[in-house]
């Protein structure tokens, strides 16, 4: 290997190497779709609304004590006057019902919560199936001719809408039971 055997190998090692360079300073660069993802994520974390207050999205304050003893201060006196005062253990008793009543009714909204959520999730699944079920029935060319495919997609929309309705019955007897679900307070008792 003469000197033309060492130049040749020093324009290969000398090219070898300034493809590695710039392969390296490229991979340094971020691609246009990683600044596209980037432009789209900023894009979306801007696009959501801000949420707004008002009445109804706010919860009623829990009445005070006083508050309550002020509501009652007149009824008090009013029994005094009369004379009939309530025996303690009938007093006792009412409380001891309106405690049971609270609890039968925290309970009784937990469940339709439980049953509300599984109706959710079962109207989920029985859309995507529909959806998915309608791609494959219309990207048959011969769908017009396919009366059972139509009908398994008429089932499914009628499981749908019976899944609806239970749906908004459950919300509507969860509504039924109180405000935002949650067990109205007991009337403060008389001495």
């Amino acid at each position: 290997m003469g000197h033309k055997g060492i130049v040749r190998t020093s324009i290969l090692l000398f090219a070898a190497l300034s493809f590695f360079t710039l392969g390296v300073a490229a991979q340094d660069e971020p691609s246009v779709a990683d600044a596209a993802r980037r432009a789209r994520q900023q894009k979306q974390a801007s696009a959501k609304p801000s949420s707004v207050i008002t009445n109804d999205t706010l919860a009623p304050a829990p009445a005070t004590a006083a508050s309550s003893s002020a509501a009652t201060a007149d009824g008090p006196t009013a029994s005094t006057q009369a004379g009939t005062e309530a025996p303690d253990s009938r007093e006792k008793k009412s409380e001891a019902e309106t405690d049971d009543d609270a609890e039968q009714k925290k309970q009784e909204v937990a469940k339709l919560k439980e049953e509300i959520a599984q109706k959710q999730e079962q109207l989920s699944f029985l859309k995507s199936d529909l959806a998915l079920k309608q791609d494959t029935f219309y990207s048959n060319p011969s769908y017009p001719h396919d009366t059972d495919g139509k009908s398994r997609l008429d089932s499914l929309k009628s499981d749908i809408q019976q899944a609806q309705e239970e749906l908004a019955r459950l919300q509507t007897k969860l509504a039924d039971l109180g405000p935002q679900g949650e067990a109205k307070p007991a009337p403060p008792a008389k001495p």
